[in-house]
């Protein structure tokens, strides 16, 4: 079985990029196909080891710092792939990696992490947080994007079976294209984190400072609250949170893997505030035996038990969120660390590469067998 894989773009280090390293894991050494590239992220990892081959885009000006203003050529460079010296074709994306050219004879299997977020479900939201409510260049925006729907449409079906990162997930692919999606929820590194003592009194986030994240909403509401808070991460929003944050909030910028272990480990618990395709800092936080404080929607709901390893609050506003602090504040001792923990252990990686590989196997089994591939 010779397997090409194809990633929307190697340009940052996070989830998507965790769940094609532990894929290459079963299956390499195995071709990547991506739009860009950038080796230096990816130093010491197996994603280094193997062939990479980028699209038109690497060598188009501003790649490597802003791919993203890219976006109306993607669909045009992921197609110019050939995939042809491949049985089974193998797409990790959030983006436009599904919509390489298959023939025939190829399985095509995609591991979808969510359908593209600011051209279908939060489109609306994105034009909002851009400023792109009006005018000239929001109705070019909204050109694009109906353009780009048309296009992911048609690329959906060029893939055989999809296979969701969450149930959350699986019901965006469905709503998006009406097609079913098994769920193989991605793999988390649960062995790197451990409860540690003494546990100190401040919360927690990480994550990228970008308004979809929902920082501000967690700024505010401890602006009005009394209890310390950390902010682990960096990104475009840092000035403009930082602006009016009141002293028990502490922004911290970038922290290594053993200084975010540490942190975690420590801290009364962890807050959430985005709606998240799967969310790995939720599940992180759990291995380190960090209750989550967590918006009840999105990839959450199926990683946080609510009242057991956490809280799940039903509004998306901060004061929905300071009363889901109080409340564990109140009720914070009755967490268990052991049933914290245990819950994180769902979801680690031998488990994801066992799945995986039974439903690839099983996926080129019956193609070998019936010549059908589709689901």
């Amino acid at each position: 079985m010779k397997i090409g894989f194809v990633h929307d773009w190697l340009a940052t280090w996070g989830g998507s990029e965790q769940v094609l390293e532990a894929a290459l894991e079963i299956y390499a050494p195995a071709p990547i196909h991506t739009l860009v590239y950038k080796p230096e992220i990816f130093t010491g990892t197996l994603i280094s080891q193997q062939e990479v081959h980028t699209s038109f885009i690497q060598q188009l000006p501003g790649s490597r710092r802003n791919h993203r203003i890219y976006l109306p050529l993607m669909p045009l460079a992921i197609e110019q792939f050939d995939m042809g010296g491949y049985e089974v074709i193998l797409s990790d994306s959030h983006a436009v990696a599904h919509g390489v050219l298959p023939s025939a004879e190829q399985i095509h299997i995609n591991y979808i992490h969510v359908p593209a977020r600011y051209a279908w479900h939060l489109h609306h939201e994105y034009l909002r947080d851009a400023g792109l409510e009006r005018g000239l260049r929001s109705w070019m925006t909204r050109v694009i994007m109906h353009y780009f729907r048309l296009w992911d449409l048609g690329a959906a079906n060029r893939v055989d079976h999809f296979v969701a990162n969450s149930e959350w997930i699986a019901r965006n692919v469905w709503r998006a294209y009406r097609r079913p999606a098994e769920v193989i929820y991605p793999p988390v590194d649960v062995d790197q984190f451990q409860p540690l003592n003494p546990r100190e009194d401040y919360y927690i986030t990480i994550a990228r400072l970008v308004p979809y994240k929902r920082i501000d909403l967690i700024v505010e509401a401890f602006s009005n609250l009394p209890y310390p808070l950390k902010i682990v991460g960096t990104g475009p929003d840092l000035k403009r949170l930082t602006k009016h944050a009141p002293s028990n909030i502490e922004f911290m910028g970038w922290q290594s893997d053993d200084d975010l272990r540490e942190l975690l480990g420590r801290a009364k618990a962890f807050v959430y505030a985005a709606v998240e395709d799967f969310g790995i800092t939720p599940v992180e936080a759990q291995a380190a035996g960090c209750p989550v404080i967590a918006y009840g929607k999105g990839g959450v709901c199926e990683t946080v038990l609510h009242g057991r390893t956490g809280i799940l609050y039903q509004e998306q506003t901060f004061p929905s969120l300071a009363k889901a602090v109080r409340e564990f504040e109140k009720t914070g001792n009755s967490f268990q660390i052991t049933e914290i923990c245990e819950n994180a252990g769902r979801f680690n990686k031998a488990r994801f590469k066992r799945e995986l590989s039974e439903f690839v196997e099983r996926k080129w089994s019956e193609f070998q067998e019936t010549g059908e591939g589709r689901d």
